[in-house]
């Protein structure tokens, strides 16, 4: 089969397009034929394995995955002994190890059934980017109906689902965002949107119940400033290096440890309960991917590329 390589950290340019074996199935797995996958900030940071740190967990001097790509949706080819809730032929989607292929094993746990109103490529969006937006604004920001919430990034992957998700949740919603994409997070249901190049959003008299941050490049001190009393602040993006990570969760630590305002840093983790949640707001209309640009297989170097450069609109998704 054909599938993205990555044997040392770098640039693009370290990707291979490759011929390579077909995975094997296990007796927990689902082989499944890829029809799409997307491309998350996460695959930049294993492309350049930065910051430094992260290395120690997807490997200290190459990387421990071959097979490059996090977010998977897929025709059930063949399943394991073991495997009970799927069958050959089902549409599904989830998040996976090495999803840049035209074939993928996965654990069975890992993935559910498609949301019938959604296309290959819409499923293939949501894994990683919604559940780090559903997790950061529920989990870590704790939030709550009438609360008033501010999306620092409103327009990349993560960004457009939390704008969705914070509105489901009967948040009013503040997203900030470059001005090419003003209009964009204005249809997708933001109540407000700011235009960063015009006005800087930690001067205002606005004081926000929960901040969701996937940008990282203000201080803490900023943040504060336009933070209610008894606010939370969520770190999802923050500083490539290893030095700069570090000193800045523990000044978050540090501010949450001696203030009634909270900054928290935060790492998703996938779960089916939480796709389960998810599939459940698209099928209901309430959250709808937005896809920016569309890639071949061959193409994926192109596409994290582009992710690197910081202004996707939404998604980018590669079709098998």
């Amino acid at each position: 089969m054909k599938a993205i390589t990555q044997y040392k950290y770098g640039t693009p340019d370290v990707l291979k397009f490759e011929d390579i074996d077909n995975p094997v199935v296990g007796d927990d797995d689902v082989l499944l034929r890829a029809q799409a996958a997307s491309v998350n900030q996460a695959d930049w940071h294993l492309l350049t394995g930065t910051p430094r740190i992260g290395r120690l967990a997807f490997g200290l001097f190459r990387p421990k995955q071959i097979i490059t790509g996090l977010d998977v949706a897929g025709q059930v080819e063949e399943v394991g002994a073991n495997v009970t809730r799927f069958k050959s032929g089902d549409e599904v989607f989830g998040e996976v190890k090495g999803s840049y292929a035209e074939y993928v094993c996965v654990p069975e746990d890992r993935i559910i059934l498609k949301p019938d109103n959604l296309t290959p490529e819409q499923a293939a969006a949501v894994p990683v980017a919604a559940i780090t937006a559903l997790q950061g604004l529920r989990d870590k920001g704790r939030i709550q109906s009438g609360h008033k919430v501010l999306i620092i990034g409103a327009s990349g992957g993560v960004g457009t689902f939390a704008v969705q998700i914070a509105r489901s949740f009967g948040a009013e919603v503040t997203g900030v965002c470059s001005p090419r994409n003003v209009e964009m997070v204005q249809s997708i249901g933001a109540d407000h949107v700011i235009d960063y190049t015009c006005v800087d959003f930690t001067q205002g008299d606005q004081k926000y119940d929960l901040i969701l941050d996937i940008v990282g490049n203000r201080s803490l001190r900023d943040y504060k400033r336009v933070m209610g009393p008894r606010a939370i602040y969520v770190a999802v993006g923050g500083p490539s290096s290893s030095i700069g990570f570090l000193a800045r969760i523990f000044k978050m630590l540090l501010i949450s440890l001696f203030g009634s305002q909270k900054m928290v840093p935060m790492l998703a983790k996938q779960t089916t309960e939480d796709l389960v949640v998810l599939r459940e707001l698209l099928e209901a209309g309430k959250v709808t991917p937005v896809i920016d640009r569309r890639y071949e297989l061959s193409e994926v170097p192109e596409a994290l590329r582009y992710q690197g450069e910081g202004h996707a609109q939404g998604k980018s998704v590669i079709i098998m």
